[in-house]
This record gives structure tokens, sequence and C-alpha cells, in this order.
């Protein structure tokens, strides 16, 4: 049987696997289907458990001084997370652009081998591995190639996920959200402002400009593509009587409170991390950090697993604490989707929650929660050893 572990999707979370699964010395390639690591940074925040993880790795060093926010917030009302149970309590401003950088370089480093431009079409499964039919996109040849387990970190529509015939519960999104970056406007910063026909967020760091926008009421739209910037300057226009239209936009997307979760995170041979196994709208940076959280736990299990180490049950406890915090983190999500999205019909919830706001208790759990530190979701996620670490 081959030792090889195939990662499909080279964004933050296939990479951070794949340096861990390097680190437990297992042979590793990563199959990434668009030519070159994307510079959009949609996820601009690590949470304290996510700094924890890679100071445990000793990446901070490499990462350098990063903006730290001791205001984060719950559904848009203001909370402070300087009381959260770690040396790293708060939120870390760290554009996803550079965190896939910093684990890309770590995996490569590592021995993990990166090919892009490389479109999975197919998967087979036998008793001991499974095999993997790729197009390599530039030449359009047919690449083969088999190992022991696959990973899809292919994201919200994971090939991994509908090749393996993973299911899904959960619904679909209710409400939208239009987003972008723009460089050359000059707007008032707004930090989840309501205002009558809608909600808005505008920050400015370094020249360029992110802006978000959501009407009440308005329906998700059927999208095969990201919606264009006049989209976005339209619905701007309507909610906060400002004009964009003169920016030049760096990225438009468009993202919803979609809630689909994995039933199971893995099938056999076949497992799923980040975005692949979970769906749901991107509050306060959750995606990647659950993802980035998935990964470590699930690198130095599937590394031990292939050298033949672990325990029986190792492997398929991953699915177990990992859906168990994804539950958890979706359910808070969901939360304050109501409480920041939602019209004036969420008006008492919104109010009940600004009165709870004001206890310490009440506080703490939720800036735990969001923390990724609520030790109730499961096992701490453990850092990869070396190969050759004895048995836990």
């Amino acid at each position: 049987m081959s030792g090889r572990v195939i990662v499909v999707g080279a964004g933050p979370v296939g990479l951070a696997l794949a340096g861990e699964l390097r680190v437990g010395g297992a042979e590793v390639t990563v199959l990434e289907r668009l030519a070159a690591p994307t510079t959009e940074s949609r996820a601009t925040t690590l949470d304290a458990r996510t700094m924890e993880l890679l100071d445990e790795r000793g990446l901070l060093a490499t990462l350098g001084t990063v903006p730290r926010e001791s205001r984060g917030h719950f559904g848009g009302l203001p909370l402070d997370l300087d009381g959260q149970p770690s040396p790293f309590a708060g939120q870390w401003k760290v554009p996803q652009a550079r965190v896939e950088a910093l684990l890309g370089d770590r995996a490569r480093a590592l021995g993990a081998d990166v090919r892009r431009e490389h479109e999975v079409r197919a998967l087979h499964r036998t008793e001991d591995g499974v095999t993997v039919d790729a197009v390599e996109l530039g030449s359009g040849r047919k690449v083969r190639l088999t190992a022991a387990y696959v990973v899809g970190c292919d994201g919200e529509e994971s090939t991994v996920a509908a090749l393996a015939g993973f299911e899904f519960h959960g619904r679909d999104a209710r409400r939208e959200l239009l987003r972008c970056d723009v460089r050359g406007v000059d707007i008032p910063d707004r930090r989840f402002q309501r205002l009558p026909g809608g909600f808005a967020v505008a920050a400015t760091r370094e020249g360029l400009t992110r802006v978000m926008v959501h009407e009440y009421g308005r329906t998700p739209a059927p999208r095969t593509t990201a919606p264009g910037f006049d989209e976005v300057v339209e619905a701007w226009a309507r909610v906060t009587g400002e004009d964009i239209g003169a920016g030049t936009p760096v990225w438009v997307n468009a993202f919803g409170d979609v809630s689909r979760q994995a039933t199971r995170y893995r099938r056999g041979r076949v497992l799923l991390a980040g975005d692949a196994a979970h769906r749901h709208l991107p509050v306060g940076g959750q995606a990647i950090n659950l993802g980035l959280q998935d990964a470590f736990d699930l690198g130095w299990k599937l590394a031990a697993e292939v050298a033949g180490t672990a325990p029986d049950g190792l492997l398929d406890s991953y699915h177990e604490e990992r859906h168990r915090a994804g539950h958890r983190a979706m359910a808070i999500i969901d939360a304050q989707a109501h409480i920041m999205l939602g019209g004036p019909e969420f008006d008492p919830l919104r109010s009940l929650f600004r009165e709870l706001l004001d206890h310490r208790a009440v506080r703490e759990l939720l800036a735990s929660r969001l923390g990724g530190l609520d030790a109730g979701a499961g096992s701490p996620t453990e850092p990869a050893e070396p190969a050759g670490t004895p048995n836990r």
C-alpha cells in the first residue's frame, strides 16, 4: 500500500495539513487547481487558539509583528476579548494571503510535493488505498496517483466531497452580503452599522477599504460567478447614501449565511477538513480558524495512521472532536447572523443580548467560544510530532 497522503487544495488549510503530515513522516502530495496562490485576503483575522497552534510550531517569529485587537464582537455587538484564557487573547489581523504563504513555505521546506494546475476529476477507492485521477491544466496531460488516504481541503464546493459521496445536513443561505476591497475611496469607517435599509461595514487600512453590505429582506441571488463591482456600488448607495463608484475594486465576492456540515468528516480513506467539511457565514474570521484547527488536529493523527503507530480509534477521533467543535461554532455563528443581519423583527433579541453582555460571565463565555478556546468542544488539538514518536 502506498504511504502517500494526497491533499486536495493548497489554501491555508491544505498547506497546514501538508506540513503537519510531513512532520509526522508521511509522504504528501498536494494537488491544486489554481496556477498561483490567490492574492485575495478574504479572511483577515486569526483567533487566540490558532495563534497558540502557530506558536507551538515556532511560526510566529516568521510571521513577525501583527496588529492585535482587544475588541471583538458578537453579532456586531462589542465584546471585550482581553479576558480570554490565552496568552494570545484578542484577534490578530493577518491577511489570509500572508497565512497561506507562511504555511506554504513551511510545507515545501518539510518536503511536501505541491502541484499546481492539477484538477481532480475522479476518485477510485479500494480496500487499502485511493486512486486519484487528475488533469494537468496547462498541458491537458492526465495524471493518476495512488495514496493511502485523500483529504479534501478544497473549499465549499469541494470536488472531493462530491466525488466521495459525503452527505451534508443543514440549510441554504437566507441572507446575502456583498463584499469588496476597493482603492481610491474616501468614506467613513463603519463598524457593524445598522441603518434603516440594511447593514454596512467599512474599514480602511493602508489605502485599501473593505466594504460589506447587506440589504434587509433581500434574498440571495442565484450565482455562478462573483457579483460585479457595479452591484456593490448600487447596494452601498441604497443602504448608506454614499457613492463608491469612482474607486478601483481589487476583488469582489458575495457570501451568505448558509449553514451546512458534513455528517461525517471521514468516509473510509477519504476525509474532509476546513470549508470542505463545514459551510457557514464567515463572521469574525471563524472559517479560516476552524479550518486551520481541523488541519492541526488531523495532521498528527493521520500521519500516525499512515506510519502504523496509531492506536485503535485515533483517526476516528478526528471526526468526533472536530465535528463537535464545528457544530458548536456553527450554532454560535447562526445566532450572530440573526442579531447582525436580521431586520427589525430581531430587535428584541438584540436588546436581550445587549443586557446579557453586561454580565462578566456571559462575556467570558462568548469570548472563549469565539477564540476557539472552549474546552467543552472536545480534547485540545495536539501538535504534530516528529516521526518515530511513541504511541500516545
